[in-house]
């Protein structure tokens, strides 16, 4: 019987991902040396057709990036609460059973990147943006802020969703216009989602001393509204903290080792994005 031994990362655009960094030093800090992680450029069309061809025998699981995250759902067979609240799968494992489970490992992560940070609670918070990664981040808000969740948005339409997905979750969420986004930096706490430059106009705007904030960008890095805020003194967290504790959760998934070796697949992050 083949021993599972393979994982990748699947989406389009995919070459800049630092999963294989992360994994692979996982695998090394594990004393994994028969383990591959590979990567793979798929889109939405490509995706059943290559879970279909993979040998569940050797294949431990997938990392799952956009546009993959809600078109590979049909194709498994279980999903947990987590990924199905915020319709959003990155992680897929094989089990030995011959069924292919999908999981959330972004919730998770964020969590667990601000539980290392000291940020257990916050009495309230607010999200930059309504695309994926803030529907995930409201899913952690619901775990660890005890009052409202302020959204700021661009649209009428992401307003109503955010608002139904708080719902959902059990926290109340208030939205408000993008253009006031500066204002999110009074909470306790922000979580922002938005590509690179987008919150660059919030930064002359920003509180005296800003609440923290967690921002999901990794490249480039520091953001200006991090920058800003670090100087300020406010507490920062970037894309890779998020990277690298999900990772960690998909390592644990994938292999069965736990706890995932967090040190080696950070400093395996942090090499990766030095030499961009």
């Amino acid at each position: 019987m083949t021993t599972k031994h393979r994982a990748a990362v699947l989406g389009s655009p995919i070459a800049h991902s630092l999963s294989p960094d992360l994994h692979r030093a996982a695998f090394a800090a594990l004393g994994l040396d028969g383990w591959r992680y590979d990567r793979f450029e798929l889109d939405e069309a490509a995706l059943p057709g290559f879970v279909a061809g993979l040998d569940e025998a050797q294949w431990a699981g997938l990392s799952l990036t956009m546009p993959l995250k809600r078109a590979v759902i049909p194709l498994l067979d279980e999903v947990s609460a987590t990924a199905r609240a915020v319709d959003a799968v990155n992680t897929v494992v094989f089990t030995a059973d011959g069924r292919r489970t999908g999981d959330n490992t972004d919730v998770r992560g964020l969590v667990n990147a601000l539980r290392e940070r000291g940020i257990t609670e916050v009495p309230g918070a607010a999200v930059l943006g309504a695309g994926a990664t803030a529907s995930s981040a409201l899913a952690a808000l619901a775990q660890i802020c005890t009052g409202e969740v302020t959204v700021y948005v661009r649209s009428a339409e992401r307003a109503r969703e955010m608002a139904e997905l708080g719902e959902r979750l059990g926290v109340v969420v208030r939205t408000a216009d993008w253009e006031h986004g500066a204002e999110a930096l009074a909470q306790p706490l922000t979580v922002s989602t938005t590509p690179a430059g987008s919150t660059d106009g919030f930064v002359a705007a920003l509180p005296a001393e800003p609440g923290a904030l967690f921002d999901v960008l990794y490249h480039p890095w520091p953001t200006a509204l991090a920058a800003e805020c670090a100087g300020r003194g406010a507490t920062v967290l970037g894309g890779l903290d998020l990277l690298v504790h999900q990772a960690v959760l998909q390592s644990e998934a994938f292999t069965g080792r736990t706890p995932g070796p967090l040190a080696a697949m950070r400093e395996a992050g942090e090499k990766a994005l030095s030499g961009r």
